[in-house]
């Protein structure tokens, strides 16, 4: 099955990627995440630090009925408000029309098997929009915002990564970029999807989602009339840590905490201005420290076009992973 996206000349102007994680459509993914049974390697460490702050499951009795881990999934959950932030989107969350609480819990209902309790949510009860607000809250707080530094400059190395592939090959290689579950014949996008459907952009763009806790495949709202997206598996540059200085002690003892940083951002290769981004300083200082680090052997630099991209080389790995 498939999701075939049907693209004007207007609408290729109005394609983007999204600056960074959408905070909305993060809580709504990681929440199925928290219920896997088979929980994908690289957010392992992120569940057990997660579980290791709170017993969230029962504390998530709303929100886990409004997201079947198959089915449909009502769209005011991830409102567009969430591409301005968590607050904003929460906002938007907790201002839900009635009538539109109404359709969408109905269609849930008709989709996926509910507990009779959760009428009232579709009636407009404010106690339980509320509720699921509070569940909401509190999910961000344990699963999302420790993590929010990483997922920043995770989200960096993706745009970079899309940047460079519409730079050389316009937004034929800005789609290919995505990997063999998108595939695009102009005008249509098709993408690899649980259900099989056409969406009309006619004119209104399409806003490309980096998510964390996308597990291989592509999300989309159900809804066609509303604003676009496309929410799209990151890799997973970073380890899910929170960065403590506890885990990387030894190596900011050895080159001191900037230096660490730079090595561990350089992982899986990051140009210098990524770097800078990434760490929050500026160009002149990377480059200082990017010298110092290939000087001892442990990163090596190569021109790519007109970026400069640094990588480590085996002993600098084999330093950064006998340290953590």
């Amino acid at each position: 099955m498939a999701l075939r996206i049907h693209f004007t000349a207007e609408d290729l102007a109005r394609t983007s990627v999204a600056a960074g994680p959408d905070p909305m459509w993060e809580i709504l993914l990681s929440g199925f995440r928290l219920r896997e049974a088979d929980i994908a390697l690289e957010h392992r460490q992120w569940l057990r630090e997660v579980r290791a702050r709170r017993r969230l499951g029962p504390s998530l009795r709303l929100l886990s009925v409004l997201t079947p881990l198959r089915h449909y999934i009502p769209d005011f959950l991830t409102p567009d408000e969430g591409r301005d932030g968590f607050e904003a989107g929460l906002e938007a969350l907790a201002s839900t029309p009635r009538r539109r609480l109404r359709r969408e819990v109905l269609h849930l209902a008709r989709t996926s098997r509910v507990p009779d309790w959760i009428r009232p949510l579709a009636d407009g009860d404010v106690t339980y929009l509320e509720q699921l607000c509070a569940e909401v809250r509190m999910l961000h707080e344990d699963a999302i915002a420790p993590y929010q530094e990483i997922m920043r400059g995770n989200a960096d190395t993706d745009r970079s990564i899309r940047a460079r592939a519409m730079l050389s090959d316009g937004v034929e290689g800005l789609f290919r970029s995505f990997g063999p579950q998108v595939q695009w014949e102009a005008p249509v996008l098709t993408v690899h999807f649980a259900l099989d459907r056409d969406l009309y952009l006619n004119g209104r763009g399409l806003r490309l989602v980096p998510a964390h806790f996308s597990r291989h495949t592509l999300d989309a709202l159900a809804d066609p009339e509303l604003a676009p997206v496309l929410v799209y598996p990151v890799d997973l540059h970073s380890r899910w840590t929170q960065l403590s200085t506890s885990k990387r002690g030894s190596l900011d003892a050895l080159m001191g905490a900037t230096r660490a940083a730079v090595m561990d951002a350089v992982e899986d290769g990051a140009t210098t201005t990524e770097l800078a981004r990434r760490l929050g300083t500026s160009l002149s200082a990377v480059s200082r420290h990017t010298g110092v680090l290939r000087d001892a052997g442990l990163i090596s630099t190569r021109r790519r076009g007109a970026a400069v991209l640094h990588t480590l080389t085996p002993l600098g790995r084999q330093l950064l992973d006998r340290q953590l």
